[in-house]
Formats: structure tokens, sequence, C-alpha cells
């Protein structure tokens, strides 16, 4: 019989408290050699992020809106240049594109709730110049349908991996499909630092010296001015908190894929919901769950249900797509992204949460629907 328990969506303070010992030593360390802009630990790490995703090189920044916001600068977009992106993303997707001169087109989602290339088609003008899909939750879009398209309009592609590091699709990694790609060190990400953090990755050597020069004031990686920039360097301290947390990531991700096993195998009876996909059920697909995040009949009923019941939940991005948000220029209907905005959300994904807990959400969920 499960008993009222807390379960918070995401358990903050355990980021540190459950490796206090280890992370407090590689503080010191780092503190002790005073080492904290662009040392060792951030060389280290970049090599580490490039060489398991397989990209030629990666470099740190402050974030991922960042990571994306200079792909594009480097890229070279420019004023009424037009990016297609995914309604169903972070207004940073979208965000960087402006910052950056350009102009992100939203469109639709498919059946994955991921973009869809057939949306992307129908989305294309003579001022199209590229691609930005968004690798959310943890899962990769369909790469291979994205670059036919992108190579055929001779359109550039940069991915939004936040959500996606270890993420595959066909075997192949997210952010190395397209011509640079950033990923998110954020807290709760699947690999989270204690702060923002980003990190941007490119097989291509010139775009790779452009983000480099424009994330650290114009200076190439000798030193050497080379052009105009800015500051946006991830932290050498973050980064050596990253590098002892990539150490045990591939058990991080192992240890989601069960919980999100155990979501699937409870919750599947229920035709009241509509789940992601299994981890187990789709060959070309390589998940990590970022999040578990599904569509409810009565969502906001539910959600109530499950406060009350000690469980956090979160309706990711305020409830609505990017073309949702009017204040941004946007005047468009999506009515697939519309109607998932409607009956989205998430559930406790994490290191933090036992099989107990998986348990108890999901005996909850079950009772909320049928006690009715």
């Amino acid at each position: 019989m499960s008993t009222s328990r807390k379960i918070p969506f995401f358990d903050y303070p355990k980021l540190f408290l459950d490796q206090k010992e280890e992370l407090t030593k590689v503080f010191e360390e780092v503190g002790s050699r005073g080492a904290y802009i662009m040392q060792q630990d951030l060389v280290n790490f970049e090599k580490r992020l490039s060489g398991y995703i397989n990209s030629n090189y990666a470099i740190g920044v402050g974030n991922a809106t960042d990571g994306l916001e200079l792909a594009w600068l480097a890229i070279g977009l420019k004023k009424g240049d037009e990016v297609i992106i995914s309604s169903h993303t972070m207004v940073a997707t979208a965000s960087a594109i402006v910052t950056a001169g350009g102009t992100p087109v939203p469109v639709d989602i498919g059946d994955d709730n991921l973009i869809d290339p057939e949306a992307i088609l129908s989305a294309i003008t003579k001022n199209t110049v590229g691609i930005s899909p968004t690798q959310l939750n943890g899962r990769t879009c369909k790469m291979d349908l994205i670059l036919d398209i992108a190579k055929k309009h001779g359109l550039k592609v940069v991915e939004d991996s936040a959500q996606a590091l270890g993420s595959k699709y066909k075997g192949k990694n997210a952010g190395t499909f397209g011509d640079a790609a950033s990923f998110s060190f954020f807290p709760a990400k699947v690999l989270g630092c204690f702060g923002d953090g980003g990190g941007v990755v490119t097989n291509d050597k010139e775009i790779y010296e452009k983000i480099f020069q424009l994330h650290d004031h114009g200076r190439d990686t000798h030193g050497e001015i080379k052009s105009w920039g800015r500051n946006s360097r991830l932290d050498n301290l973050q980064a050596a908190f990253l590098n002892k947390k990539f150490e045990t990531y591939d058990e991080v991700i192992l240890r989601r894929r069960e919980i999100a096993n155990i979501y699937d195998s409870r919750l599947s009876i229920l035709e009241e919901l509509t789940l992601p996909p299994a981890p187990s059920i789709d060959t070309d697909h390589f998940d990590v769950y970022q999040n578990y995040e599904f569509q409810a009949k009565n969502r906001n009923g539910l959600r109530d249900s499950l406060l009350k019941n000690g469980i956090g939940t979160l309706i990711q991005w305020g409830g609505k797509g990017i073309h949702q948000w009017e204040v941004l220029g946007f005047n468009v209907r999506l009515p697939r992204t519309e109607k998932f905005f409607d009956n989205c959300l998430m559930i406790p994904i994490n290191m933090f949460i036992t099989d107990e807990d998986a348990h108890y959400v999901c005996d909850k969920i079950i009772e909320f629907y049928r006690s009715k």
C-alpha cells in the first residue's frame, strides 16, 4: 500500500547533497589553483563533450541560448533571413535567431510532438535560410527527413539539443546532424551544473573558429583578436563539476530509462493518457528522457490531484507554444501544437526518484482516473 510522500518535480538541493563530498573536493582543488576562467578543466570538458557525441569541436559557453545565437552569428545570419523552428520549444530557440539578426518562423508538430517535416516544407519561402529543430525531452527528431529538406533547399541546420545530450537517432548523436548545435547544462538537465552553462558543437572548422572568437571577445585560440566578440565563456569551475558528473553520465541515462519503463508499464493501461514512446519500442531512437511528458484528459484536474498527494509536476514554458506568444509578433494558428499544450503534463523523472517513488506516482495517476 502506497503512503503519502513528497516527490518534488526536481530536488535541486540533492543535486549537490548527493555528491557533496566529491563536489566539495572539486571546488577545493579548483579553488586552490585559482583556476576560474578558461583553464585545463574547461579544455578537458570540451574534449570530453566532443568525444562523447563524436563531433570534431566543442566550446563551453555561458548557456545554451548563447550557444544557439553564436552558432547563427558564425553561420552569417542577417536581417530578413528566416529560420524555421518548432513551436513546441522554449522561447530561447526563437530569441537566439532574433538576437542574431534573423526571423524565427514557428511551425506545427507531428505525431511525435517534434517538428513536422511536412510543416517545414510548407513554410519555406525565398527568405528561408535555415532550420533549427529542437531535440526535445531527450528525443531526437527524424533528422534524415529534415536533412533531406535542408539539402534540397540549401538550408543551414542548427540543432537546439539543449535537452538531448546522449540522445540518438539511427545510431547518430543529437547535435551532430547539422552545421552546429547547442547543449544546456542548466541544473535540472540530465547533465547539470550549478548555474547556467552550455556547450556548442560543430564538425566545421570555420564555424568553430568563428564561434570561438565570438565567445571570447573576438580572440582566436592563440589569444589574438581577429574580430568583434563578446564574453560567453563556461566557467572553469562549472566545467570541473561537469567533468565529475560526466563520470557517471551513462548510469544516469540508464536510470532515467528505467523510470520511464516503470511509467510506461503502469500507465499504458489508461486510455486517458497519451504517453511518450517507451525506451524499447523504437529501434531508430535512443531517448535519454530529459523529461517525461504526456498528454492527459482533464490535465488540470490531474495536476491538482497529484499536488495534493505531494507530487510535483510541470507544464513546460507557461503552457504555450512559441506562436501563442502574440506579444512577440506571431499571428498564426498551429492546431496540433495548441492541442498539445492544452493537455500536456510532466511528471518527475531524475536520479533522485526511487522505484517506490515512481510506483507511487503511477498509483496516484491511476487512482485519479479510476475513481471517477
